[in-house]
């Protein structure tokens, strides 16, 4: 007899299938390879040396089991002691921590030895468990700020900093850079060499253009951190935007400046000052000449389309900085960074107890990314007041390294330290009693107080206030109002064809000083 099935059965028994769920709907599992843990450890015990081939990759936290933690710290303390490291004395060495049995206990351990097939990929074993640890510390990191993310009164703009506080210290860790035999480095020394004797004035780092200054320093070298220090009024921003015009626009190299105390504004004000020579007031108000506006209208051109790039976002942390120095040197290969002032940065997100921390932090990263993009940073900053307050006369007032504001670190950080010392801004008024010497008058000293791989100098530089420049103490002053018949007597005066040669006299208006034609019912600049 046949049989027959009950579809509704049928469907029922196709429908109570078991279903199989897929290993994140129940959860992930953090990084980790238990089995690289134990022939990790397992080889360091059985390997003479082998703990130094790997400890400087591996920490306790590389390793996510508990017991596994523990071993390791015993291995380090004894590696920290110089003590043989094998079975028996990672045993003793957990009895004495009181963590033999958290650890495994001693056939736990001894099992470890005999996992051990071969010891030949150790290195890479332990480049593995410190990428999973890395990712482990990425994963917990990014809990805490999603968490934080979600609370209402947690200010988003410090939330930002402390994510890419983090972010950075994890990668600080990671950062790991090999021991370099000595051939390769002395190739490089003397291809610097060489290049440095084909350029002018032998200089091999980035040109000053102060004569006396690059002959000490042979430029501004990559990886060096300087710091220029001075008083206020000394002239600091004047000196590194005097220099930064020469380095971008005279050499053509390109330069970042980060600016937390002057605006963009200001910032080119004071580079047209520099360039075009008119009076900062005169800028200010626009209360120029025609021979000024024609003089502006003339040098502008230096300036437009220099390699000058400028930041003036106030408050900047070091973070900030790295990431835009970053970008910068990537996208437009900057020879140099210069930072107007350091005590003005922060290092938020990274919680110094206090602010001679917080200013050691800085100058310590600096220095660090000076490294890292093996370019030269400059830094401003400022003095202590006791300056003002040490001895009569503008000798006594002449600085020295324990005059740096806020932190010896900064001292200690840095390749070179050079002082602006202006001894006018101390005379009174042909005082000879303070030291008065009408020599140093428009004259200003850059000391040269530290110079790690060089000789201190002080070095005297031509300081011009109306300009807010700094040139070199032989460049000619520049006679701003010459005659026609001076013109044309001149040794140095060429005819070049002018325009202006072929127009008739009357169309065009000469004034003896120094103007050119404009429209004198318009008033209006010519361009």
């Amino acid at each position: 007899m046949a049989t027959t099935t009950n579809p509704r059965s049928r469907k029922k028994s196709e429908t109570a299938a078991p279903v199989v769920i897929a290993p994140n709907d129940v959860g992930k599992l953090p990084p980790q390879s238990i089995e690289l843990e134990e022939a990790v450890i397992g080889a360091v015990m059985i390997q003479k040396d082998a703990f130094g081939t790997v400890s400087d990759l591996l920490r306790p936290e590389s390793f996510n089991t508990t017991k596994h933690n523990l071993i390791w710290q015993a291995i380090q303390s004894l590696a920290a002691a110089d003590q043989p490291i094998d079975a028996l004395t990672v045993v003793e060495q957990l009895k004495k921590m009181g963590a033999l049995e958290d650890a495994g206990g001693q056939i736990y351990i001894a099992n470890l030895t005999r996992k051990v097939a071969s010891t030949a990929h150790l290195y890479r074993h332990a480049q593995i468990l410190a990428q999973k640890a890395t990712a482990r510390d990425l994963i917990a990191f990014a809990a805490d700020i999603e968490e934080r993310a979600y609370d209402d009164t947690q200010d988003v703009d410090e939330l930002l900093q402390l994510a890419e506080a983090g972010v950075f210290e994890i990668s600080q860790r990671q950062q790991k850079k090999d021991v370099t035999q000595i051939d390769p480095v002395i190739i490089d020394a003397i291809n610097v060499m060489r290049e440095a004797s084909n350029n002018e004035g032998n200089i091999s780092g980035v040109p000053t253009g102060y004569t006396e200054l690059d002959k000490v320093t042979s430029g501004w070298q990559r990886s060096d951190l300087i710091i220029i220090a001075a008083r206020p009024a000394m002239g600091k921003t004047a000196f590194v935007l005097s220099m930064a015009k020469q380095i971008a626009v005279d050499n053509h190299r390109p330069i970042a400046m980060f600016s937390l105390e002057m605006s963009n504004r200001q910032l080119v004000n004071r580079l047209i000052m520099n360039v075009c020579e008119i009076e900062g007031s005169k800028i200010r108000n626009g209360s120029l000449t025609p021979s000024e506006w024609q003089k502006l209208d003339t040098n502008i051109t230096q300036l437009m389309g220099a390699p000058i790039y400028v930041d003036d976002t106030p408050g900047l942390s070091v973070f900030e900085l790295r990431s835009k120095a970053r970008k910068l040197k990537r996208e437009h290969n900057i020879s140099c960074i210069i930072i107007d002032y350091l005590q003005l940065m922060t290092a938020a997100g990274m919680n110094p107890g206090s602010r001679e921390q917080e200013v050691s932090i800085i100058s310590r990263s600096l220095k660090g990314l000076a490294k890292e993009l093996d370019i030269p940073i400059i830094a401003l900053s400022q003095l202590n007041r006791q300056v003002e307050s040490r001895g009569t006369g503008a000798e006594g007032k002449r600085p020295q390294l324990s005059d740096l504001r806020e932190s010896g670190a900064i001292e200690q950080d840095a390749d070179m330290v050079c002082f602006i010392h202006r001894p006018e801004y101390y005379y009174r008024s042909g005082d000879k009693s303070e030291g008065y010497d009408s020599s140093m008058i428009g004259v200003a000293e850059i000391i040269i107080a530290k110079h790690r791989n060089g000789a201190t100098k002080t070095i005297k530089l031509k300081y011009r206030s109306e300009f807010t420049r700094f040139e070199n103490l032989d460049t000619p002053e520049v006679k701003e109002n010459f005659s026609t018949e001076e013109i044309m007597n001149s040794a140095n005066f060429v005819d070049r064809g002018s325009r202006l040669n072929s127009m008739s006299p009357d169309s065009v208006s000469f004034v003896n000083d120094g103007s050119v034609p404009y429209d004198p019912n318009t008033n209006q600049a010519p361009f």
